[in-house]
């Protein structure tokens, strides 16, 4: 939407170990990035260091960027700009910071700030996973396009971020999550429990009965591939059981939008092994009292990484309808679809280009009222 804009923004991928300053135009950045350590746990540290990050970015360009626009890991008072809560790798926000508001007073323009997952998922949506479906759909003559997507971080935690009708839906009190669902084998735990990186590890060494805890989910996913040595069937079972738990939360969620998926995150590369699982779940069957028989999702699902099954995806299952009373017809598809693909920019570009695209957005809609 935004690939031929000339205007700059500013953008901060703020991990609880690093910040990565960087400023974008057009959907690509347009200065090398520029790297410090979070010092997440000392407010005032961590504070001076976004300034100290944004001040050499800002030297470095030869326009005035319009705004700072960035993803923050965890629940906040986005629209605000305050980050507090239950924030693991920010713990000196914890209380209620008024990030957006300080920037904005120390620097002179636009702060936005928003979750990370809503940022990928918006990202995705206006210049990845979502045309690239579409583009492909009219490639191969499908009349299908789509407007709504989910978007899934898979890694140090379990992210979602959700864009309907192209436009990034924030909620009521900008909390759209899916981190604290139920566990689909222990509903007493958060879903996150057995969908991060720490959940793979703890079940491959439940599985194997072996305790290594240099092990990261690369070294088991080598194991599982047969690259490592290893207990390769429980490194297999522990991606099986991370896929149930993750494609029964997403069902939920695709039942309640009627979206496509996008997933990305440290944990994509292990698709392979916990894809099948994932789609399994989500095109599992349910009964009603009576014993009647019911799709776990009211639509197909495909797994769009695969190019057979793109095309059925593309193709529907269009046929001629007599319009009641008439010989005439029209085309009916009563083939409902939808469709799990992994990222295609990436989740760090995906992102940054979400909050590009939510920045020039919000500007525009602020000049057109």
């Amino acid at each position: 939407m935004y690939r031929f804009d000339n205007r700059t923004v500013l953008t901060l991928d703020a991990g609880g170990t690093n910040l990565v300053f960087g400023a974008m135009r057009g959907n690509e950045f347009v200065v090398d990035p520029i790297t410090y350590p979070s010092n997440s746990t000392d407010l005032d540290l961590c504070i001076a260091t976004m300034v100290k990050g944004f001040e050499e970015v800002i030297a470095k360009l030869d326009v005035k960027p319009v705004a700072i626009s960035f993803a923050f890991p965890g629940p906040a008072d986005y629209p605000n700009g305050i980050i507090g809560g239950y924030l693991p790798n920010f713990p000196s926000f914890r209380s209620g910071v008024a990030l957006g508001p300080y920037l904005q007073q120390k620097f002179g323009i636009p702060v936005f700030i928003n979750n990370d997952g809503d940022l990928f998922a918006y990202g995705e949506a206006m210049a990845g996973a979502l045309p690239e479906i579409n583009r492909r759909l009219e490639q191969l003559g499908s009349p299908r396009r789509y407007r709504n997507m989910l978007g899934y971080t898979f890694g140090t935690g379990f992210g979602i971020g959700m864009v309907i009708d192209g436009k990034l839906n924030l909620g009521n009190n900008s909390c759209v999550e899916t981190f604290c669902l139920r566990h689909k084998y222990d509903p007493d735990l958060i879903v996150e429990a057995g969908v991060s990186v720490n959940a793979v590890k703890r079940l491959y060494a439940e599985f194997s009965g072996i305790n290594d805890s240099s092990l990261e989910p690369k070294d088991i996913c080598d194991i599982a591939a047969g690259k490592r040595q290893g207990d390769m069937e429980a490194a297999k079972k522990a991606f099986h059981a991370f896929g149930e738990v993750a494609g029964d939360a997403m069902a939920s969620a695709v039942t309640l939008t009627d979206s496509i998926v996008v997933i990305g995150g440290g944990l994509t590369g292990a698709a392979e092994y916990y894809k099948p699982a994932l789609l399994g779940q989500m095109r599992g069957i349910m009964h009603t009292i009576s014993g009647e028989q019911v799709d776990r999702i009211p639509l197909k699902v495909f797994d769009l990484d695969d190019a057979d099954q793109f095309a059925q995806f593309a193709a529907g299952a269009a046929r001629p309808l007599k319009i009641y009373g008439s010989e005439e017809t029209v085309i009916y598809d009563p083939q409902k679809s939808t469709g799990i693909i992994k990222s295609v920019l990436g989740a760090s570009k995906a992102i940054s280009i979400g909050a590009y695209s939510f920045a020039l957005s919000q500007l525009d809609s602020k000049s057109d009222n």
